[in-house]
């Protein structure tokens, strides 16, 4: 790595010498001074968009292998706060380390070796050598905003390669419109490679989101925005709303990143992404917010952005305003996070909500995957899954009580309460008592790592109830920013049912309207070594012993529902989990 930055007349020596393949050099008109940056021995120099120069003693800031210690030391909160707080300028070295590593720390996959970037780039092309014709790019990129950042037709070459690439390693990606971007923002800093690498661990990360893949995580994400806006610039938002009462709100809100990547100063961005690559999207959501209260506050003192001239496009006003906003980076990211109230985790319920939602009013298409209809045209299961399921299971038959015309009833009951998108897929038994013993360890082993799971129980009495558990149980290992396992996961898409003596489905509370109902409203799932919990808030839905064998079922307030059995108390006689072929 370059170890300095480059004095102004070392800097055109350097540049006459070695000219920059990645970035236009038309863009220094755009600059109030060209300074540059390099990343390793092997990258090509670039010119950027910087501060102004101001000669003598510079402030003390932190040190890549300060932050690259404390995050081996697992002081994740620490790194957070050097992050926010460094204003490291724009020709700074240190990103051409730092970022690979912030970044690096996302990556689950164990394959990425040296090498492994250009052994993918000859699997997909043929050649290592960058093609001089034009590369069709991936369907989820959207076109309209492959931003290049003055990048040159070479560099712009070689950001299509990567996202290639990646689309060819990550084929669940359907819809990714800020991959681009973002690849072409890294490529100031860094090789080709590294690029590679990073865009690798954002894309895998599971414990934070960075990119959107899908359309439907993309409408979560703006409509989280929009829901997260309306409580926290309540006055803007209400403000644009009275100006244009023709136009929709959501269609200001659609367009949310663009604000940050397609208007704001090369400089901002360059600070925002150092942010960014470590605590994940809620930086651009914290960022969307002040950006809509300093454009109010300039719609009302300047008349550039005045009613008359906003109010039949805010959304390409607000794009042209960030294009000259009037704040530094370092006040930018100040005011971002000096909003209160806006925790992680309040973001992630306003996520979760939304996202069921969406889920509940359409049947998802996924291109990536085959599906295994197991769905009639009448919304029944077909005969076949129907015998896959009743041959399985001792659960569902009943056969000491019922006939079979009532299982068959039942069947058709439970297949009538799932998701949508779930029927579409073969059931499949994961775990039974009757089979695979009665062990919470045997359990997790089976069961764990599918999404979602159908959880069955069958009492010695013969009641049958049981819960759709939404989330992989899996979960009840991730840990938070500070190191702690979390004590309850999963999502509203999660339901309790009772098929006998009752049948009955109790959702999620939150599933209507938008009223925080409280934390105990969200105690969806709860697992360790010596139990297992679905729903709480007063009460546990369902609570399984270490042995699945004794059980006891509340009233809780995550579902607002009775105990699903008469005695609360019960003897586990069979435990059945379904998982689905293909989810």
């Amino acid at each position: 790595m370059v170890g300095k930055v480059l004095g102004i007349r070392d800097l055109e020596q350097f540049s006459s010498r070695r000219s920059s393949v990645y970035v236009d050099p038309e863009c220094d008109k755009f600059f109030e001074l060209p300074l540059f940056i390099a990343a390793s021995s092997n990258d090509v120099t670039t010119k950027c968009q910087c501060f102004q120069f101001s000669p003598g003693k510079e402030p003390a800031l932190r040190s890549f292998t300060e932050i690259q210690q404390l995050l081996q030391q697992g002081k994740k909160r620490d790194v957070k706060n050097i992050l926010r707080e460094n204003s490291w300028p724009i020709n700074s070295p240190i990103r051409s380390q730092l970022w690979p590593l912030l970044c690096g720390q996302h990556l689950t996959k164990q394959h990425m070796l040296d090498g492994f970037y250009w052994e993918m780039v000859h699997q997909v092309f043929g050649t290592t050598e960058l093609s001089e014709k034009p590369i069709m790019l991936p369907a989820f990129v959207d076109a309209i905003h492959c931003l290049p950042y003055h990048l040159t037709s070479t560099g712009r070459a070689v950001a299509d390669r990567i996202v290639n690439v990646l689309g060819y390693d990550c084929p669940d990606i359907t819809y990714s419109p800020v991959l681009y971007p973002i690849t072409s923002i890294l490529l100031h800093f860094m090789s080709e490679e590294e690029a590679y690498i990073c865009l690798a661990g954002l894309v895998a990360s599971k414990e934070k989101v960075f990119i959107n893949q899908t359309k439907l995580q993309h409408e979560v994400t703006w409509k989280t925005v929009m829901q997260i806006a309306k409580k926290h610039t309540k006055s803007a938002v209400s403000y644009f709303q009275r100006i244009c009462p023709g136009q929709k709100l959501e269609r200001v809100f659609m367009d949310w990143c663009w604000w940050i990547l397609a208007g704001l100063p090369f400089q901002h961005l360059v600070r925002i992404m150092d942010c960014f690559f470590h605590e994940g999207i809620k930086v651009l959501y914290r960022v969307a917010l002040v950006i809509l209260n300093l454009f109010h506050k300039e719609c009302q003192s300047n008349n550039e952005w005045s009613p008359d001239n906003i109010k039949n496009d805010i959304g390409n006003a607000l794009i042209k305003f960030c294009k000259k906003i009037p704040v530094s980076p370092a006040k930018l990211l100040h005011a971002a996070f000096s909003i209160r109230g806006l925790s992680t985790q309040y973001i992630s319920r306003i996520s979760i909500k939304t996202e069921m939602l969406l889920k509940s009013r359409s049947v998802l298409n996924s291109s990536s995957k085959q599906l295994i209809k197991s769905r009639s045209s009448d919304n029944l299961p077909t005969s076949q899954s129907q015998v896959n399921i009743q041959m399985m299971s001792h659960t569902l038959t009943i056969r000491e009580k019922l006939h079979s015309e009532s299982c068959r009833n039942l069947l058709f009951t439970l297949w009538s309460w799932l998701p949508v998108r779930i029927t579409m897929y073969q059931p499949k038994l994961l775990y039974t008592t009757e089979e695979h013993g009665c062990s919470l360890t045997t359990f997790y082993v089976r069961v764990e790592q599918h999404e979602p799971t159908l959880l069955m129980i069958k009492t010695c009495n013969n009641e049958v109830f049981g819960a759709y558990c939404s989330s992989r149980w899996f979960e009840r290992n991730v840990k938070d920013d500070k190191g702690q396992r979390q004590a309850y996961f999963g999502t509203g898409e999660t339901f309790l049912f009772s098929l006998y003596p009752e049948r009955a489905k109790y959702p999620w509370v939150g599933i209507e309207g938008d009223k925080d109902l409280g934390h105990s409203s969200e105690l969806f799932m709860a697992a360790d070594s010596k139990m297992i919990t679905i729903g709480g808030g007063e009460g546990q839905a369902i609570w399984m012993d270490e042995n699945i064998r004794f059980g006891k079922t509340d009233g809780c307030k995550t579902f607002n529902n009775p105990p699903l059995c008469p005695s609360g108390d019960f003897e586990i006689r069979v435990l059945e989990v379904y998982g689905f072929v293909g989810s």
